[in-house]
């Protein structure tokens, strides 16, 4: 097994790519609370660049949906 070069923070790829499709979508944050019923505070702090991320794997499935994309998007290093 080949050890990786760089050690990949997978919240912040998440989140990180979060913020990307939420964009891209021109749908912001309190729009993307409203679809997945999670609180505006809970989709600002998985997106704030300096937080502690702390969020299941249900949620990044809800995100997803949410976003109308496919859950592996937000896996990816891009």
């Amino acid at each position: 097994m080949k050890k990786k070069d760089k050690h990949i923070d997978v919240y912040e790829l998440i989140a990180k790519n979060i913020k990307y499709y939420r964009k891209s979508r021109n749908m912001t944050q309190a729009e993307l609370a409203e679809k997945t019923e999670y609180p505006h505070e809970f989709i600002r702090r998985i997106e704030a660049p300096n937080s502690k991320k702390n969020f299941s794997i249900d949620a990044v499935s809800n995100i997803a949906n949410a976003l109308d994309i496919d859950i592996e998007l937000l896996f990816e290093k891009r």
